[in-house]
């Protein structure tokens, strides 16, 4: 049976910086990632379109375009977009319900999405709010009786982009070396915010460093050149330390 995995981002672009090495890395090992998109980040993530003076369809398609391109990069097995507009981003309970089916349908292994404080992009906040709401409402047998229910996926919270004044502290590094091309590929294929691509860059070597001083460091840690770090909200079971 294949493996499915469901990364939950706010915005067109979030989980290209934050966790596409991940999702990469994931495909190449066999799993089906689903992203779902809950806006385009047309309004508050996309200043360089504006000045160029495109109206709010362009910005749209073209942020559309862009995520598409991002997500074949990748390796992405299914991208939905829910196209519920941002700043702010706001979900009624049908929006909430069309997630859990979505949620239902992948039935992840694991699921990502974003710090749960971000004072400086509310929008993030508030979906892994909502994305934990929804976790739950899955997991209801009440719900939709007779749909396959979730089980207990993790939800890891990607790195946001101020990680000190966002109170997120990671327990996992994950080595993304092999597929650093596929996620650099995705990032140049976001051309609204050609800023951040170098930025990311640097996050992801400095997180090697992590990665490897956390592996064994200079008694025997493991070469790491890029890496993305995580942050687990719920415990881990496990058969051996």
């Amino acid at each position: 049976m294949t493996r499915t995995a469901l990364v939950i981002s706010a915005h067109a672009a979030d989980f290209v910086w934050r966790c596409g090495g991940a999702i990469a890395l994931a495909a190449e090992q066999g799993v089906d990632v689903t992203v779902a998109c809950l806006s385009f980040g047309e309004r508050g993530e996309s200043a360089r379109l504006w000045k160029d003076g495109k109206t709010l369809e362009e910005v749209k398609a073209i942020r559309r375009g862009e995520a598409e391109a991002a997500a074949e990069a990748l390796g992405v097995a299914r991208l939905e977009c829910f196209d519920l507009g941002d700043y702010p981003l706001q979900l009624e309970k049908e929006d909430k319900f069309r997630l859990v089916d979505l949620i239902r349908a992948v039935q992840p292994a694991w699921m990502m999405s974003h710090s749960q404080y971000d004072p400086y992009n509310t929008d993030h906040m508030y979906m892994t709010q909502v994305a934990l709401e929804c976790r739950m409402i899955a997991q209801a047998w009440g719900h939709n009786p007779g749909e396959k229910v979730l089980g207990a996926p993790q939800l890891y919270l990607f790195e946001p982009h101020q990680t000190e004044q966002m109170g997120w502290k990671p327990d996992t590094f994950l080595d993304i070396t092999p597929v650093w091309d596929k996620k650099r590929a995705a990032m140049e294929a976001m051309q609204g915010q050609v800023h951040l691509w170098d930025y990311y860059t640097r996050v992801a070597q400095q997180r090697a460093n992590h990665f490897t001083r956390n592996s064994g460091g200079q008694a025997g840690g493991r070469d790491c050149q890029y890496a993305e770090g995580f942050q687990s909200v719920f415990p881990r079971c496990v058969d051996a330390l």
